[in-house]
């Protein structure tokens, strides 16, 4: 890292989730040099899970703040809604539309990503919206207030919550995916077909493996599939992936891999940027290739780290991600990488259960449906260093309460359940074994 270069700013690109904490993670840790927080959107940086979920049926005012306004100037950290247009590494400068040039110490993009467009003709047409922003919320809620008919394009974390939002307020609800299974890039192939379940019982329609093909009208839409299917729709929402913001970094000369490439220490191809969040592929020990996360977790672990490291903080990046979505009555929370699974395993009640799953005999992940004792013992024990192997987690009475408990006190895991009798198994249709 360069040093002794305390005239210029900490500049930060981007005022989500990772770029607030990277500033207000150096100020709690005492870094006192000018930090620079720049974000073109006007407003205070808000809360963006509520968005997709509660927001959007009218069950949740605006979301709050990440901080309050009096928490930026307090800090002594510029809030500026400007946007960066150009990075010169050389110069060490940010351009911004302003017209000014502003010099840096270290920067940090947390840029972020964009909604992916949906490609097929009339995908312009008035009734057709994406959902990432507060505004792009507001628009929609009003839009399901007089809405009958919906068709939601991707069945994914957003669109998936966006459906439930739709049935709650009363609309007929169509899902289209090219996917033969819901959320099939980030759950398993159980938790794919228990989630449709729940959707299904709502009254939502899948068409799954169907593309489409063309939006008609203007007003009232159509929506042609790849079969010929026609679906009718007032609305139509869109949420089909987001693509990592990376053209400041590629004008920059950074190296661009599924986003902005980064270290282990999160610094990219010039080490005094980092990037962080959505925008960027990091190297996690715990997966099989790099990996870009988009969830407030990552954003918030790497801009915690990131503050670290620039204060002094030499070890490697190692968090262990996690998930969480609410759909009706039903949350799902998932830690750990599933792509690395190569058995699995089901525990607790048909309406409330876990997921476990193992690679070559170990524990890499748990995706937890109501029950979130198990989803936080599952954080602890997969941060830990001795996960459960499936031998132990088949054995009568195993808990993974009782595991993560057993970790704290520094006993031996295998010997705490053996005398808490034993845990009902439950199928991957979610029925009782016998």
């Amino acid at each position: 890292m360069s040093a002794n270069r305390t005239a210029a700013p900490m500049v930060i690109v981007g005022a989500g989730h990772a770029g607030v904490q990277v500033a207000s993670s150096l100020r709690e840790r005492g870094f006192a040099d000018p930090i620079v927080l720049i974000d073109a959107q006007a407003r205070t940086p808000y809360q963006r899970p509520p968005l997709s979920k509660e927001y959007l049926n009218g069950a949740a005012p605006d979301p709050a703040p990440l901080r309050h306004r009096q928490f930026y100037d307090s800090n002594n950290i510029q809030l500026r809604p400007v946007q960066a247009t150009r990075i010169d590494p050389h110069a060490r400068i940010v351009g911004l539309d302003s017209g000014e040039q502003l010099e840096y110490r270290y920067l940090v993009l947390a840029t972020g990503a964009g909604n992916r467009v949906l490609d097929v003709p009339g995908a312009d047409a008035p009734r057709v919206r994406y959902l990432r922003t507060l505004d792009d919320a507001r628009a929609l809620r009003e839009n399901l207030a007089t809405a009958t008919d919906i068709v939601v394009i991707g069945a994914g974390f957003i669109g998936l919550e966006a459906a439930a939002a739709a049935r709650k307020s009363g609309c007929r609800v169509r899902v289209v995916d090219t996917a033969d299974r819901v959320m099939a890039r980030a759950v398993s192939p159980a938790t794919s077909s228990r989630m449709m379940r729940v959707h299904s019982r709502e009254g939502v329609i899948f068409h799954l493996g169907r593309s489409v093909r063309e939006l008609l009208g203007t007003g009232p839409l159509k929506v042609r599939l790849d079969d010929g299917t026609t679906l009718p729709a007032d609305l139509v929402i869109v949420g089909v992936g987001v693509t990592p913001a990376t053209q400041l970094a590629q004008d920059a000369g950074l190296t661009i891999e599924n986003g902005v490439s980064v270290n282990e220490f999160l610094q990219t191809s010039d080490p005094d940027i980092f990037a962080i969040g959505d925008c960027a592929s990091f190297p996690d020990p715990r997966a099989t290739t790099r990996t870009r996360l988009e969830s407030v977790q990552n954003a918030v672990d790497q801009g915690k780290f990131v503050a670290g490291h620039i204060l002094g903080d030499r070890a490697a990046y190692h968090a262990l991600p996690w998930f969480w979505t609410h759909q009706y009555s039903t949350k799902l929370q998932i830690a750990g990488h599933l792509s690395r699974s190569d058995e699995s395993l089901q525990l607790g009640e048909p309406e409330a259960f876990s997921i476990l799953h193992f690679q070559a005999g170990s524990l890499v992940a748990v995706e937890s449906f109501n029950r979130p004792g198990d989803h936080v013992a599952a954080r602890r024990i997969l941060a830990g260093a001795e996960a459960p192997t499936s031998a132990q987690a088949r054995a009568d009475g195993f808990s993974l309460k009782l595991y993560a408990q057993s970790m704290i006190a520094g006993g031996r895991p295998e010997t705490q359940y053996q005398s808490a009798g034993s845990a009902p198994r439950i199928d991957a249709d979610g029925v009782q074994a016998r």
